[in-house]
């Protein structure tokens, strides 16, 4: 087989793996808003859709990685396009645990719905699913379009979704410290807080991954984390564990 025509052929694999993540990503990016939605509107047919359709999204990833594994094992890649699959094993992987994330936030709104809604903090919750569901939408376009100066916007915005996170944080404690019977309701917010944060950790994860795409070496600057909750005396002791 010529040169030519292996290049050819892992194009083509290449070109059916990149059309597997941008579906992956186009269901994440729905479920981010959707599990937000069905907070704000108390919808729990919606978030039963979220927790349904989480199982499509790990369908997706392991259907990626076994192409990845088939093309390693095919083609034997250059270092180059071997950069390519391994950058594509690293979003899948992203991708799949903001599902998770989001089939969290549907699982804690099932349970919130037997509870007094908390005025004012759904709503600042889908804001800040929305702005992570952008910054994946632009973390996924870079992708595609190998662009460097994107991804590193993507990953100064989270900056900002951390910033939300704190506020909420603030905001939530005030709640509970107003009214005890907050409490419980509080608390599984902020765990959807806490879920949308690391949300936005692994958007930029893939924006990283198009850095070192492009340019072959991951951003420079260590990024310093807008979450002050594990450093700050005042807000510790409430943070939230990995999605299940």
């Amino acid at each position: 087989m010529s040169d030519q025509h292996i290049a050819s052929a892992f194009d083509r694999d290449l070109e059916a793996i990149q059309a597997s993540i941008m579906k992956m990503g186009g269901l994440v990016e729905a479920a981010i808003m959707d599990s937000a939605k069905s907070l704000e509107t108390r919808d729990e047919e919606l978030a039963e859709q979220v927790r349904r359709g989480d199982k499509a999204i790990d369908a997706l990833e392991e259907r990626i990685n076994e192409e990845a594994a088939r093309v390693i094992a095919l083609r034997a890649p250059t270092a180059v396009d071997l950069r390519v699959i391994l950058s594509v094993l690293k979003i899948s992987a992203n991708l799949e645990r903001i599902g998770d994330y989001s089939k969290n936030i549907a699982k804690r709104t099932g349970v919130l719905l037997q509870m007094a809604p908390v005025s004012g903090s759904p709503a600042s919750l889908r804001r800040m699913a929305r702005e992570v569901e952008l910054m994946l939408k632009d973390a996924l376009d870079s992708y595609i379009r190998r662009d460097a100066a994107l991804a590193a916007d993507v990953i100064a915005r989270d900056a900002d979704v951390d910033q939300m996170y704190n506020a909420l944080f603030r905001e939530f404690l005030t709640f509970m410290m107003e009214d005890p019977r907050n409490i419980t309701a509080c608390m599984h917010l902020h765990f959807i807080a806490k879920n949308i944060e690391r949300m936005g950790d692994h958007v930029t994860s893939i924006a990283e991954q198009v850095c070192f795409l492009v340019t072959g070496e991951k951003p420079g600057e260590a990024r310093v984390k807008g979450d002050r909750t594990s450093v700050d005396p005042q807000l510790s002791g409430a943070r939230d564990g990995e999605a299940s």
